[in-house]
């Protein structure tokens, strides 16, 4: 992991949580090499436990924020309510859910009760 890259833009977080610097690696270097995304930041969520991603898709001005987690953790209302808290209360957060087989999957999670686009 030293080696990569990106190592030294996330090093400090990934010290600092060292329970969730394997979803918060992953997810970044997905967001930033596979995605392409542009302004590309890492925000801590120092009550979550974590760090966030805050970023944008390619030809896009839109901010969107992504909170790695793995698959294996449990996620509470409470964890979610603060993370969008510390994030400004964002229209929407993306819950990056990491796995050992590298895959990811992503789930927008959006506060109160939104109608799905038709």
């Amino acid at each position: 992991m030293e080696s990569h890259p990106s190592y030294s833009a996330l090093a400090p977080i990934l010290r600092k949580y060292p329970r969730a610097a394997g979803a918060l690696f992953q997810a970044y270097n997905d967001v930033v090499f596979a995605q392409q995304w542009t302004d590309v930041e890492v925000i801590e969520l120092e009550a979550c436990g974590r760090a966030a991603i805050k970023g944008r898709k390619p030809k896009t001005e839109i901010d969107l924020h992504v909170v790695p987690c793995t698959l294996s953790e449990t996620v509470s209302f409470a964890w979610l309510q603060d993370a969008f808290t510390l994030l400004e209360n964002p229209a929407g957060i993306y819950l990056a859910i990491t796995s050992e087989d590298a895959s990811i999957v992503y789930y927008k999670i959006s506060q109160g009760i939104v109608k799905p686009p038709v």
